[in-house]
């Protein structure tokens, strides 16, 4: 026979089990969806964007194949580059990036990209070494409508940031794509936080040394009126003010232009700091190097206040240990070629596999291209190569970089 408060407990048992579901569905809701965007590749290449060609052919996929040809003949020449045959321009092309084409039977019609291979290109257009800042990851905040967001939707800031072509900048960008858990880890309260250890768990996810935080402010000063946008660089672990400036559009149709020439110019400005010695990573971030004040003068107190009777006891001779010399931690980016997510997997693995690598994660991902990894490795980049060929790698060396294949 039931007890009487057995359908009571029932009732309650469903109900709490009910909450926990739409608990559950809410937190997978929090992460799921179509908010992440992608980040434009960004190599060490020398790229040359927005040439146009028009060219016409026996069918659409030779004109196309022209239309190729004849852009890396243009962008060479708008590179600077002397004159050679085409042959030759044609072997120093590692890529072709499609910006807007029109395909028609015999007619091809586009605006591309043409990347050069550094390390072929390098000697003939002149493009040496140039500084670069340590790896800062972004954190783009946009106020609109009253309310503030990063990766919660996806809104045009992001889509700003992750379309920037930072090849020729010389901040090392690192840009979450918002998928995933990055809506969750990266909010708009996130820079509002001092906990350096909070804030070095939130670097080490994305291997990045520091933060900059570009905000944007959007005013709509009446429906489908005038929107002005206020932009504001930041900077570091305590949110530190940098410069400030305005722009404005005509209309929401012309909010996507100011918020790409927003972009541009946030990045002098960031090039600017990072020139001024401004953008050096934050000491306190790193917490092996953090020591409390009032730690190290009662140390110092200590060692004074030692008897004078040990100091001058007679004690046995002994050899001096030699320390070992510091291991010098450095961070590198690799790229790989990704045809498919086996590659990528294999490439991890690998990197990651070698002496001395302490982290190695994917800072851009392209499919059916190149990717870049950002590795944390213990010595030199010389020696990163050497551990690499010995696993079977064929390894470039650049500058600050490899580029490894099977």
């Amino acid at each position: 026979m039931r007890r009487p408060g057995s359908a009571v407990l029932l009732l309650c048992g469903l109900a709490l089990a009910l909450a926990l579901g739409l608990a559950a569905r809410q937190l997978v809701a929090q992460v799921e969806g179509e908010r992440g965007i992608q980040p434009v590749a960004t190599t060490s290449d020398i790229a040359i964007h927005g040439v146009q060609v028009n060219v016409t052919g026996k069918t659409g996929e030779e004109a196309r194949y022209r239309g190729w040809e004849e852009a890396a003949k243009l962008a060479w020449a708008k590179a600077g580059g002397p004159v050679m045959a085409d042959g030759q321009i044609q072997s120093m092309v590692s890529a072709v990036m499609i910006e807007r084409e029109q395909i028609g039977p015999h007619r091809y019609i586009a605006t591309v990209g043409v990347v050069f291979d550094r390390a072929r290109a390098g000697q003939y257009l002149g493009s040496g070494s140039v500084q670069r800042s340590a790896p800062l990851l972004v954190i783009p905040v946009l106020y609109s409508g009253g309310a503030a967001q990063v990766f919660e939707v996806r809104s045009p800031w992001q889509k700003a940031w992750a379309g920037f072509r930072a090849d020729a900048s010389t901040i090392d960008y690192v840009r979450p794509s918002g998928s995933g858990g990055d809506s969750l880890l990266l909010t708009a309260g996130q820079p509002s936080r001092r906990s350096r250890a909070w804030w070095r768990g939130v670097l080490d996810q994305f291997g990045a040394a520091d933060v900059i935080v570009p905000e944007a402010r959007l005013e709509r000063q009446w429906p489908g009126g005038p929107v002005r946008g206020t932009f504001t660089a930041r900077y570091g672990p305590d949110n530190t003010f940098l410069a400030s400036f305005t722009m404005s559009a005509n209309d929401e149709t012309g909010v996507p232009a100011m918020l790409d020439a927003a972009v541009a110019r946030l990045d002098q400005i960031y090039g600017k700091a990072l020139a001024d010695g401004l953008l050096k990573p934050d000491a306190t971030l790193n917490v092996r190097l953090q020591i409390d004040p009032a730690l190290a003068a009662l140390i110092a107190q200590g060692q004074a206040a030692a008897p004078k009777a040990e100091a001058t006891q007679a004690a046995p001779t002994a050899t001096p240990t030699v320390a070992p010399p510091p291991v010098t931690i450095n961070t590198f980016t690799v790229q790989f070629a990704s045809p498919d997510a086996a590659a990528v997997d294999a490439a991890l693995g690998a990197v990651r596999g070698a002496p001395g690598v302490q982290g190695a994660s994917t800072t851009s991902l392209a499919m059916g291209g190149t990717s870049l990894m950002r590795v944390t490795y213990a010595g030199e980049l010389s020696v990163l190569a050497d551990a690499l060929r010995a696993r079977g790698w064929r390894v470039t060396v650049g500058n600050n970089a490899l580029s490894i294949r099977r």
